[in-house]
């Protein structure tokens, strides 16, 4: 059996030497065709998928929809209004409503990933500002969608002004909430396996070597 990481990846350094070249590749391609069926299906997810096969919680996986998809929503709004484009507040609702629905999944996930995550005192502080933080943004996601479902899209005037404020808010509360994903993750590496030693060294041997 091949590794399948060697196989679905472009080789930088050399890619083009290989011995075999093109039907060696093929007959890998073949044997490792052939040993995922020989698998189950939580096998073949594993050696396919291995990054996602082995996080604890979806919650990483599924937190940058809504930050994408509110974002451009706010962006689309925001120009639609300054340039006189009624037909892009249709797209940017609909962006709004992918959102609304995405950072639902995200609490959904994050409160679950809440109680299976091991960490300190000093990173549950962080958690709970995170957990208000998230809750925030599904509330008032929320909030914007109804508003456009009970106006069907006709906002103007004062009520314009209003609702491109709650987006700003919106966005201002997805970068603190951002933020403090990140500090959790890259600061104090909560859900983060630790990386072995000799694996660092072969990163730093291998990457500088060329």
């Amino acid at each position: 059996m091949i590794d399948s990481y060697n196989l679905l990846t472009f080789h930088v350094h050399g890619a083009g030497h290989s011995q075999g070249g093109i039907a060696n590749t093929v007959a890998e391609l073949l044997t490792f065709l052939e040993g995922l069926l020989e698998r189950s299906p939580s096998e073949v997810f594993s050696i396919l998928l291995p990054g996602i096969s082995g996080i604890e919680n979806i919650h990483p996986l599924i937190v940058h929809f809504p930050i994408a998809f509110l974002l451009t929503y706010f962006v689309i709004d925001l120009l639609a209004s300054l340039l006189k484009k009624p037909a892009w507040h249709q797209f940017s609702t609909g962006l709004l409503y992918l959102g609304t629905i995405a950072a639902g999944a995200a609490v959904a996930a994050g409160l679950a990933a809440k109680g299976s995550v091991q960490h300190g005192g000093n990173v549950h502080a962080i958690m709970e500002k995170h957990e208000i933080i998230g809750i925030s943004i599904l509330s008032l996601a929320v909030f914007l969608s109804l508003w456009r479902i009970l106006s069907h899209g006709m906002i103007e005037g004062i009520s314009k002004i209003l609702n491109l404020s709650c987006s700003a808010l919106l966005v201002l509360l997805i970068i603190l909430g951002a933020d403090l994903g990140s500090l959790m993750v890259y600061k104090h590496g909560v859900a983060v396996e630790a990386v072995k030693d000799s694996m660092i060294d072969y990163f730093y041997e291998h990457t500088h070597s060329h």
